[in-house]
């Protein structure tokens, strides 16, 4: 049985994202899978991972909003910005967690949301020239990057279960608990690093948990193991798999019949009949057959009336 779907999985602690596609790979039998947006190996939460034909509509999943939950460790920075480094200098660059007021770390915060430019960490899987920063910066490089814009819509602190915004974590430092709502290729131990900026010490992102990717929360993920139980079992696949429709269920839809669903599958652009709402230019639609299948999304021309294949999901 082929799958072809989007799976929403919770990436556990320690497995690259690339670990993760190639267990589900294995437990589905199906070569064709990708995933939408790398976590690193020490976070947790969402990665979409895209099956089978599926693999087609990544370009709609990639610029994703994405939120996060985050411990930002306030006290000393670390090589790679996050706890899987050397820490860069003495542990003891906090003495107490009451040296801030309340004001003072939400001015921090506050400082950091809206609309900006972050320069990419050289701890990252961005490419320049072909290459992978952080192979360079293993490599003791470190090269000029360009910045990137990016928006943070939300970022709040998470008070702690006494209700105070720090936590000592040791001697060594203190822990801010945040929740980040950002646009996509945005690096949150940027954010943590400079938080300590802001308050004049080192810090390093301490945990990272994605809770939602777009339209897709932490709440519907499943485990891998989830996953290989779809594997020969048509009715556990419809409850754990979306299907391509069901995953890009906020785009308009229209329902094609005879010739002109011939035409698509061909790749042509077909006209809207009268009776279809009058979508803006550029309008992705979702172009189904007439059982319903979704076998393409295209976009709407609005000067000429058509509809213009964009992404092919009918089988060859």
């Amino acid at each position: 049985m082929r799958v072809n779907g989007i799976a929403i999985i919770d990436k556990p602690v320690g497995w690259t994202s690339h670990d993760v596609v190639a267990r589900a790979r294995r437990l589905l039998g199906e070569r064709r899978i990708g995933h939408t947006g790398t976590l690193d190996p020490f976070a947790t939460g969402v990665l979409i991972l895209l099956i089978g034909r599926a693999t087609r509509l990544a370009p709609f999943f990639a610029q994703a909003e994405k939120e996060y939950e985050a411990v930002v460790r306030l006290g000393y920075a670390t090589e790679t910005g996050d706890l899987t480094g050397t820490p860069r200098r003495a542990a003891h660059a906090v003495a107490d967690c009451a040296a801030w007021s309340d004001a003072e770390i939400e001015a921090a915060i506050e400082s950091l949301r809206g609309e900006q430019a972050q320069v990419p960490p050289m701890y990252s899987a961005k490419k320049v020239k072909g290459q992978k920063l952080y192979e360079l910066a293993r490599q003791g490089k470190e090269i000029e990057r360009a910045p990137v814009p990016i928006t943070i819509r939300e970022f709040e602190i998470v008070r702690q279960a006494d209700g105070a915004l720090l936590r000592r974590d040791g001697e060594a430092a203190c822990d801010l608990n945040v929740r980040v709502v950002c646009s996509s290729g945005t690096y949150v131990r940027v954010l943590a690093e400079t938080i300590g900026e802001r308050l004049g010490v080192g810090a390093h992102l301490a945990a990272l948990r994605r809770t939602r990717a777009g339209a897709f929360h932490i709440a519907n993920a499943i485990d891998l193991e989830q996953l290989g139980e779809v594997r020969g079992d048509s009715d556990r696949m419809k409850e754990i798999i979306l299907t391509p429709a069901a995953a890009l269920h906020r785009l308009p839809s229209v329902h094609l019949t005879g010739d002109a669903v011939r035409r698509v599958r061909h790749g042509a652009a077909v006209r809207v009949d009268e009776s279809q709402p009058q979508w803006a230019d550029a309008t992705l639609i979702k172009m189904h057959d007439e059982q319903g299948e979704l076998i393409a999304v295209g976009i709407y021309e609005a000067a000429s009336g058509q509809l213009r294949p964009r992404v092919m999901l009918a089988p060859a």
